[in-house]
């Protein structure tokens, strides 16, 4: 059978099946081969009965992200707020071009409606073309249109302290009960003590990501990033190939199109002062560094 991998503790593994949850070790072979299963995982399993199993194949992955630990995501929800804090337009640019980078759809949302006018921030990122919510946990304004937005998906939510990734979550799933519950004690929760990355059913057909991890999701510090990161930008795209040089870093050059673009408004100046920020922090990477 074919399931997908919910959580990973010592040389168990949890794997949802059809609805059914089992509990599996993995064949000796993996560790031979250098293969780990990770959380979200798809794997395909044999029983030894009703309720165990072994895992005896992980599936291409999609992606993998290191710091959380993590595969096959398919949607980052990014989450900022009105007040306290204010959002964090360098943190949501960071968040996207790692989700970019690693295959994975940024889905922006702004949370506490209620507090104020959201209407500045989400017109940046619709301009960009990423798909932008503003929302209210407290009173369930856009919630449904953003559980429509995660049908059927694996997602994980990401966003500063205070935001309110907790009350989304609540309001979206509100039967998952992260921290306790049944879902937690059949994934066997009660006999391990220490928290995990994990995986947790929801009622939209989906999965969703509970790690703490994800409240500062990390790129890989490597040389690919760096010499991929204009195209992490896609409001940057169509702009890049017209450039003067082949070697345009999109900074600061003459003739560079992304910098015309800015200057015409077709790119929001707040995304050129991110990818800024970024090049100068990642420019200094070197080739030897790429994993």
């Amino acid at each position: 059978m074919q399931g997908i991998l919910l959580k990973a503790i010592s040389s168990f593994y949890y794997v949802s099946c059809n609805g059914v949850t089992y509990e599996c070790k993995a064949r000796g072979n993996f560790r031979k081969s250098g293969i780990s299963p990770v959380v979200g995982d798809r794997v395909e399993i044999s029983l030894t009965d009703t309720l165990h199993g072994v895992v005896e194949k992980v599936c291409e992955r999609k992606n993998l992200l290191n710091r959380p630990l993590v595969a096959n995501i398919d949607k980052l929800v990014i989450v900022s707020s009105y007040t306290t804090p204010a959002p964090d337009l360098m943190m949501i640019d960071r968040l996207c071009a790692t989700a970019v980078y690693h295959n994975i759809l940024p889905v922006i949302v702004f949370n506490k409606c209620d507090c104020g006018d959201f209407s500045y921030y989400s017109g940046i990122y619709s301009h960009v073309g990423f798909s932008t919510y503003t929302v209210s946990a407290k009173t369930g304004e856009g919630i449904d249109d953003l559980g429509e937005e995660l049908r059927g998906c694996v997602c994980a939510f990401a966003g500063n302290s205070g935001v309110g990734k907790s009350s989304i979550l609540n309001a979206l799933f509100g039967e998952l009960n992260l921290a306790t519950g049944d879902v937690s004690e059949k994934l066997g929760r009660g006999r391990h003590t220490t928290r995990h990355t994990e995986l947790f059913v929801n009622n939209l057909g989906g999965f969703v990501a509970d790690t703490p991890g994800f409240s500062s999701i990390e790129a890989d510090d490597n040389y690919d990033f760096k010499e991929k990161l204009a195209d992490c930008f896609p409001d940057f795209s169509d702009y890049i190939s017209s450039c003067r040089f082949s070697s345009c870093t999109h900074t600061c050059e003459k003739g560079c199109a992304v910098l015309d673009a800015v200057s015409s408004g077709e790119i929001e100046q707040t995304r050129l002062e991110s990818y800024r920020a970024l090049f100068n922090e990642y420019k200094d990477l070197k080739p030897w560094t790429k994993k």
